[in-house]
């Protein structure tokens, strides 16, 4: 398995890393073989949070592998903003874990700018974290986020961190395009480790799994973090990891045309369409994938994608940041402005209805009865 340095900690990990949320779908006895068989193929990044039922993610980590704890980089997280709380929380995890260090504490799901400034004060999370990083309870400082990225370009900015976890997907990327055209190459330019997280979009690219692990293994991340549930699942992940080849810029461009996920409904923001009464199109379609991932789109052809559409579009908690961004576009550039002309149909090499798709984002983002 390939093996990339994770930024300026030195940390060396592998490229698949073992997410541990996943962990309380199953018994303890199937934790176990998942992370033991993990590591015996070369994986050595496993990764948990506090709040992943509250400790039993970490507590069935520390009960399984905790005996090779030299095999593997070990980060958990913690959603305290507050000194004290995060101390504490910190101490936990370790007895949960069994072990006396973690090698890197994320500040866990970042979204604002208030929850930044938040953590990052005298008597902050972040002043914790410092503290068990001088008492040697933890190697390094990273910082996570869901969505929308503009706490975590702050906090890179700021220079507190050492490493970056973000959602990175062929999906998302045209719902969050700031994850990869800003975070992903400040954070590189600074040095900080890249942890890539929701490789498969939360499930949702499940069907085109390998492609959606290639596509996230070409990045230029440290490590992708697969949450893994079963044996079968663990087996095509790792042969995903062992036999990706890189994707060439027209692989991707391939991908983003033919991708059943993204189909003939999500925009990619490719700009090249315009509407002669001055709608914004990009804009509405960029607040609109804010706001739910582009994914209620006015049709329903299988129930079981549906169902896991309608659990994921609100996954993230950007619907107010959707709304928000479409309020500032002047009443002229709405979507309510489009008489359904359709001359820029047409302009859309993705086959995108803009004139329905306009609609269904105006009764989104603007609270309309119907659409």
């Amino acid at each position: 398995m390939e093996y990339r340095v994770l930024g300026k900690t030195g940390l060396k990990t592998s490229v698949l890393g073992f997410g541990g949320f996943h962990l309380l779908e199953i018994p303890l006895k199937e934790a176990e073989y998942l992370l033991g068989a993990y590591l015996d193929a070369g994986g050595s990044y496993i990764e948990t949070a506090a709040s992943y039922g509250d400790g039993e993610s970490e507590r069935k980590i520390g009960r399984s592998v905790m005996h090779r704890r030299d095999d593997f980089v070990l980060v958990s997280k913690t959603m305290e903003r507050g000194k004290a709380e995060a101390a504490a929380e910190i101490d936990r995890t370790l007895r949960n874990l069994n072990t006396g260090y973690l090698d890197m504490l994320l500040m866990h799901a970042v979204g604002t700018i208030d929850e930044l400034d938040r953590l990052l004060a005298e008597d902050g999370a972040y002043a914790a974290a410092v503290e068990a990083k001088k008492a040697g309870k933890v190697g390094h400082i990273g910082i996570s986020m869901h969505g929308w990225a503009g706490a975590l370009i702050e906090a890179v900015k700021r220079d507190r961190f050492e490493a970056v976890m973000a959602t990175i997907n062929y999906y998302d990327r045209f719902n969050f395009p700031e994850i990869e055209g800003e975070l992903l190459p400040l954070a590189n330019e600074k040095g900080l480790g890249m942890i890539l997280m929701k490789p498969v979009g939360d499930g949702w690219l499940y069907q085109s799994a390998e492609q959606a692990f290639r596509y996230a293994f070409t990045r230029p991340v440290s490590v992708v973090v697969a949450g893994i549930n079963n044996r079968q699942m663990l087996k095509a992940d790792l042969k995903f990891a062992e036999s990706y080849q890189p994707m060439s810029k027209a692989d991707e461009e391939a991908l983003f045309m033919t991708a059943r996920e993204l189909g003939d409904y999500v925009c990619r923001q490719c700009g090249k369409c315009s509407c002669p009464r001055g709608v914004d199109i990009q804009e509405i379609f960029a607040a609109e994938g804010y706001f739910d991932r582009q994914m209620m789109r006015g049709t329903v052809q299988d129930t079981a994608e549906y169902s896991m559409m309608e659990r994921l579009r609100f996954w993230f908690g950007n619907k107010e940041l959707g709304k928000a961004r479409y309020d500032r576009l002047g009443k002229n550039k709405k979507a309510d402005v489009c008489n359904q002309c359709g001359e820029c149909i047409p302009m859309c090499p993705y086959g995108i209805n803009i004139p329905y798709k306009l609609g269904l984002a105006d009764y989104k983002l603007a609270d309309k009865e119907w659409y």
